[in-house]
């Protein structure tokens, strides 16, 4: 398990990719992605929302660390992982891997339901993900954060050295 260095936190608050204060403002370069990984309940919510469908979806069903009730998930492809906060753990970097190999080979959709929090799963999803893949996930009260593994991988490798490994 990979635990969150927290003296390191602020190096995490900065986004990975283009920043888009308006959802609908990154809808015609999402639709131009060939694997699209969304990570978060609200910006899964928000691609189902315009009929954007994510080929990979990472929630825990909650919003801003609330609870929320909601029914996004549209797949009976459904894995699942526990993640506590703060953390990557083996299970769902492993589950991720999973993920990303079964959609490639079978083209079908599949959601990631967390236990815990997803949060932090957009480092793996940047490191397993092939090259031409987006990643989509939501900065808390700023926007949402648009990703191109090609270009967001080495911020991802970098922002690995802030963890400490655990068993």
């Amino acid at each position: 398990m990979f635990k969150i260095d927290e003296n390191s936190i602020d190096e995490f608050k900065k986004p990975l990719g283009k920043l888009y204060v308006d959802f609908e403002d990154a809808i015609p370069k999402i639709k131009e992605a060939s694997f699209l990984i969304s990570v978060g309940d609200q910006t899964t919510k928000n691609l189902l929302d315009n009929d954007l469908y994510p080929d990979l979806g990472i929630i825990d069903n909650r919003i801003q660390r609330k609870d929320h009730n909601h029914d996004i998930i549209r797949t009976e492809n459904i894995l699942r992982a526990d993640n506590p906060a703060g953390t990557i753990t083996k299970n769902l970097w492993e589950t991720i891997e999973s993920a990303v190999s079964l959609i490639l080979e079978d083209k079908e959709k599949r959601i990631i339901e967390v236990k815990g929090e997803e949060d932090l799963a957009v480092l793996p999803c940047l490191l397993v993900a092939p090259e031409d893949a987006v990643i989509l996930y939501g900065q808390p009260n700023e926007g949402l954060v648009f990703v191109n593994v090609s270009e967001g991988k080495d911020k991802a490798l970098r922002l690995m050295d802030f963890f400490n490994e655990e068993n």
